[in-house]
């Protein structure tokens, strides 16, 4: 039950049993001021720039979306996809609730993209999942519809199964309906978490579909969220998720997932970690010579950090 991506000249595989795929979230003015008035302006410069920080940080798709109020959001989506795929070789994620910005963005990509989302909501399903056919593209299936979001691990597995029967019907194969189980903050919903895991083994094994989460939502509210990230992460891997939306450029993340892939059997020879951590390493010392060459001649915390350096170098 592969789910094939695929850019101009790079394929993304992700299912059961292969390295898990990072899907980097940066390019969202949702909560970012100052993106949203960049984009607004037709400024897309800090749009390239999260596009190249995120693939050098280890993405393997991006996420673009374009949900700027009071603009022409499919204009936007069309642009920045344009420029995103000029500037990085991946395949991409076309994130909006706007329809005209969905169509505008898979008019614009390249290869095989992915759409971001359709719900279980009748006109929802009616006027995305045509899209996502006619132009061959794969889907996040986000198991809601109109009553809201169920607190019933069956009733969201019934809500998934409504939406891959209902792609089926379009053209659409199962491999290409990724099920988004929704993670719900776990400080306000006891056993949240649990719950989603229990979805995704469900998908797995009743539907034969992958499954995809935003990784930060289940943090909402509590301390320390990176920590409760990366953990939940590296825990939905084992039960099954084979790829997630996040932010790449979260360190703690991104080591928590290449050591589960490690520990999983999906990194053969631990070809993928031992490079990372050269990789860390590398830029640590690279820093603690910077910062001794900017120091004063009599600092001597940095001269000694420098020889640390060159030793452990």
């Amino acid at each position: 039950m592969d789910t094939v991506l695929r850019s101009s000249t790079q394929t993304v595989v992700i299912g059961p049993g292969r390295p898990f795929v990072i899907i980097g979230e940066r390019i969202n003015p949702t909560g970012r001021k100052a993106l949203a008035a960049e984009m607004a302006a037709g400024n897309f410069s800090r749009v390239i720039a999260d596009a190249k920080a995120q693939v050098e940080a280890g993405a393997h798709v991006l996420d673009v979306n374009s949900g700027v109020p009071l603009t022409d959001e499919a204009e936007i989506m069309a642009e920045a996809i344009r420029l995103v795929q000029a500037t990085v070789d991946v395949p991409l994620c076309i994130d909006s609730s706007v329809v005209s910005a969905l169509a505008a963005g898979l008019k614009a990509a390249v290869g095989k993209p992915l759409v971001n989302s359709v719900t279980a909501e009748e006109e929802r399903l009616e006027a995305v999942l045509p899209l996502v056919a006619e132009r061959g593209a794969a889907v996040i299936g986000i198991s809601n519809d109109e009553t809201g979001i169920s607190y019933d691990p069956r009733e969201r597995f019934r809500i998934a199964k409504k939406i891959v029967e209902r792609a089926e019907r379009y053209g659409i194969p199962r491999q290409d309906v990724l099920i988004d189980p929704l993670a719900m903050p776990v400080g306000a919903v006891q056993g949240a978490a649990k719950h989603l895991f229990d979805i995704v083994r469900m998908v797995q094994e009743e539907l034969g579909c992958n499954t995809i989460c935003g990784a930060s939502n289940i943090s909402f509210g509590l301390p320390n969220r990176k920590a409760l990230n990366a953990t939940f992460v590296t825990m939905a891997m084992a039960a099954g998720m084979p790829c997630t939306i996040t932010n790449p450029l979260e360190a703690e993340i991104m080591t928590a997932i290449r050591a589960a892939d490690v520990m999983m059997g999906n990194d053969e020879n631990c070809a993928a970690w031992i490079m990372s951590q050269r990789q860390a390493a590398a830029a640590t010392q690279a820093g603690a010579l910077g910062a001794a060459a900017a120091a004063p001649v009599d600092d001597r915390a940095a001269r000694r950090a420098a020889r640390e350096a060159r030793r452990v170098g």
